[in-house]
């Protein structure tokens, strides 16, 4: 049956053992994506989704009713004030970076309590020089990190105590890290912890990765804004690109100016045709989201099996749909991710190489035969080229497709059989 693709017998066998293991983790999976959909099918009809919401606007985009009840969907869905859904915006990084200069101004204070951000976020900062980052208008920045896989509290409440912190930063995802994805739980318990603290610090999630991989969301949690991608998990691999800034109102509408300009805001901003994209992106999300869990939890299972460290575990909590897989040398790591590319429907034929990525310090080995450029929610695989030499496998829109990738990476590092 798979010798189309080209997998032995023996990864076969591997593999549909190991998924054996995973059917009491798929079942929680089943469950939490259920009342997902309950959610997103609730905000539909709350909000009236109507055909008309399809149509397109043009030029200035003024009057947009259907981009303007997307927003109030994703706002019910994240039980948020308010929310702004773009397709203006290119990626998540570039949500968070309009989100950051519009919260921040010369002299006030950015603090990350999960160590450093995301390596797109270097130059945004100035952690990396550049003349249009953040610290060139001179807006300060410093970070406290996670002490064993947790906020560190006593460093937290003392840093507060001895400065005033205009927004803190908290990156849900572990990034091109070792680390742990933060949980629900743990947010729920530093923010309030800041709260008691300084009520006026704004806290400003990166939720990227993590949406629908839980029953509730950050803002339920206390945040005050939080930020994610659509090409990530709530776009369902059909939003071509766009992302979300969900929270406060004030906050929010602080944003859209920064991304438009001031004194129209949200008013403009054409939808161009993509608001049927997205609705039925976010309405297949819970559906996708699920079989990227699956795919993450069969991949953590097999790796495990062939004697790779793996984070999380199979039946570990999941947070995020990310996958880290500990190779401990380049050359298990790039075959890993050429074989996730061979499993694709698009490009299968391209040759993964590291190469100097816009925004990375270290060469980078991406696989993405996605259907959108860049698309973390349909199947990838991508890590710096760098020790420990860990992959970040993410996403599949269907489980068998995920199933199918994993074999064809897991028959490039056994080469040729167990």
């Amino acid at each position: 049956m798979y010798k189309d693709l080209g997998i032995s017998e023996e990864v076969v066998e591997l593999i549909n053992s190991c998924e054996e293991d995973c059917k009491e983790e798929f079942t929680k999976i089943d469950k939490i994506s259920e009342l997902n959909s309950l959610k997103v099918l609730n905000a539909f009809q709350k909000n009236e989704i109507t055909e008309s919401c399809f149509n397109e606007t043009t030029g200035y985009g003024y009057n947009d009713l259907g981009r303007d009840k997307i927003e109030k969907v994703f706002a019910t869905i994240f039980n948020a004030e308010d929310c702004l859904v773009r397709s203006q915006f290119i990626s998540g990084s570039h949500a968070l970076n309009v989100c950051l200069f519009a919260l921040l101004r010369p002299g006030d204070l950015l603090l990350s309590i999960t160590g450093k951000p995301y390596d797109t976020l270097d130059e945004v900062i100035g952690i990396k020089e550049n003349p249009s980052s953040l610290k060139s208008y001179n807006i300060k920045y410093d970070q406290i990190d996670l002490v064993n896989d947790d906020f560190d509290y006593d460093k937290i409440e003392k840093y507060l105590k001895e400065n005033k912190v205009k927004v803190i930063e908290i990156q849900r995802s572990k990034g091109y890290s070792t680390r742990k994805s933060i949980s629900l739980e743990k947010l729920k318990n530093v923010i309030k912890t800041i709260k008691n603290i300084d009520k006026d610090v704004i806290i400003m999630i990166d939720n990227c990765y993590c949406e629908f991989v839980n029953a509730t969301e950050p803002v339920e949690a206390g945040a005050d804004i939080i930020v994610g991608s659509l090409i990530k998990n709530l776009g369902g691999g059909i939003a071509p690109n766009g992302a979300y800034i969900a929270g406060r109102h004030d906050l929010v509408e602080l944003c859209a100016e920064r991304l438009t300009l001031p004194g129209e805001g949200r008013e403009v901003g054409p939808s161009l045709g993509i608001n049927k994209q997205i609705l039925q992106g976010l309405y297949m999300a819970p559906s996708v989201v699920s079989s990227a869990l699956k795919t993450a939890v069969l991949t953590s299972r097999v790796l495990e099996k062939l004697g790779y460290e793996v984070e999380p575990k199979y039946n570990d909590e999941r947070v995020d749909i990310v996958q880290n897989i500990t190779f401990g040398n380049p050359d298990d790591l790039i075959e890993f991710t050429r074989g996730i590319q061979e499993g694709s429907a698009i490009d299968s034929n391209a040759r993964v190489e590291a190469w100097d990525m816009p925004g990375y310090s270290d060469k980078v080995v991406m696989a993405s035969g996605s259907f959108t450029q860049g698309s973390s929610i349909e199947l990838s695989c991508d890590g710096p080229i760098r020790e420990p030499y860990i992959a970040y496998m993410q996403g599949s829109l269907t489980y068998p497709y995920g199933k199918l990738g994993l074999m064809k990476a897991v028959q490039k590092i056994m080469k040729g059989g167990v």
